[in-house]
């Protein structure tokens, strides 16, 4: 009977012909539905007089209308981060809610309960803030893993090595045979898993790896220095691959100033991409891990976990690929 209390979400999937989530996806203009599932599950609940109860939806989500986002402060200036926090809002605005971004060091209990649960933009096992805020018994959405002791209630997580690997063959493809990394520190997993993969690629194709490791957020004094290293101990390098974002654009006088040709005798590439890289002479290669959509994954993914329709425990695949620029042509 239309407008009856004893319409729920279960009678409209039913109906539509669609699962559950799918329904609540629809109904809220969210989740992968096409325009015609979306109008048809639309159509039915406004036929059956279904609307959303909300003391049930206040049990299932809580009542602050506020997620909090936390990100490394040290990496703020990151136009990765930066995107990411728009995804972030982004989605939040399409389920209106707000978000407070936790930036400081210590995260008062009484901020805690003012948002009904977290995202962790690359959470750092050092990072302070991460370990209270998996501590405080919210639900948790980390983008990668958290490689502390304390499991997130859900995880957005990228195929990492897949794509390093694909970067790695196509600067072999390009005659590559010295390929040395500047990498990041292995304190976050995204650090962890790249280290792993180089060394695991240079295992397979039977070459020396030419590692070296900076701390997370290394300013571009730091990561100057350490290009500098690299191609003074060995002058065979003929590729680097560049693990920090804003790295690979930092080493450009560096490699200039050795007196090599970028693209030619020497090739570059980074595992972040950015809107600066492809403005460079030449534009660099880079892996795109597509940040705002990440952020907007990490909070759809929250505000599942929140309204019960998706278990804890979650782990949910994000898409990357990886753009060839002239840096690489060899």
């Amino acid at each position: 009977m239309p407008g009856s209390e004893q319409v729920n979400l279960v009678e409209v999937a039913k109906a539509a012909g669609v699962s559950k989530t799918t329904a609540s996806d629809a109904l809220r203009n969210s989740g992968r539905v096409s325009e015609q599932t979306r109008k048809r599950v639309v159509a039915v609940a406004n036929r059956l007089g279904y609307s959303p109860n909300p003391v049930a939806r206040s049990l299932r989500m809580a009542s602050t209308g506020t997620i909090g986002l936390h990100l490394p402060e040290i990496l703020t200036r990151s136009e990765y981060y930066m995107s990411f926090v728009f995804g972030v809002v982004d989605q939040a605005a399409k389920m209106d809610y707000d978000v407070t971004l936790l930036t400081a060091q210590h995260v008062p209990a009484r901020r805690l309960h003012r948002v009904d649960g977290v995202v962790l933009g690359d959470p750092l096992e050092t990072d302070t803030v991460v370990r209270e805020l998996l501590g405080a018994g919210l639900p948790a959405v980390t983008c990668e893993r958290y490689t502390g002791e304390v499991e997130p209630a859900g995880i957005v997580l990228s195929e990492h090595t897949a794509m390093f690997d694909r970067l790695l063959d196509h600067l072999a493809d390009s005659g590559a045979r010295a390929i040395a990394f500047l990498a990041s520190s292995t304190v976050t997993d995204w650090g962890a898993t790249l280290q792993g993969a180089y060394q695991n690629w240079c295992e397979r194709h039977e070459m020396r790896p030419r590692v070296r490791e900076m701390a997370f957020g290394s300013p571009t004094a730091v990561t100057q220095d350490n290009a500098r290293a690299v191609l003074n101990a060995d002058p065979s390098v003929d590729a680097l691959v560049c693990a920090p974002d804003g790295a690979a654009s930092a080493v450009l006088p560096v490699i200039r100033a050795a007196g090599k040709t970028i693209g030619a005798d020497l090739l570059l590439a980074s595992c972040v991409d950015s809107s600066e890289l492809t403005h460079t002479d030449p534009p660099i290669t880079a892996i795109d891990l597509r940040p705002r959509e990440a952020g907007a994954a990490c909070a759809q993914l929250l505000f599942d976990i929140l309204a019960g329709e998706t278990p804890r425990g979650t782990v949910r695949a994000h898409p990357i690929g990886l753009n060839a620029r002239r840096s690489t042509r060899g």
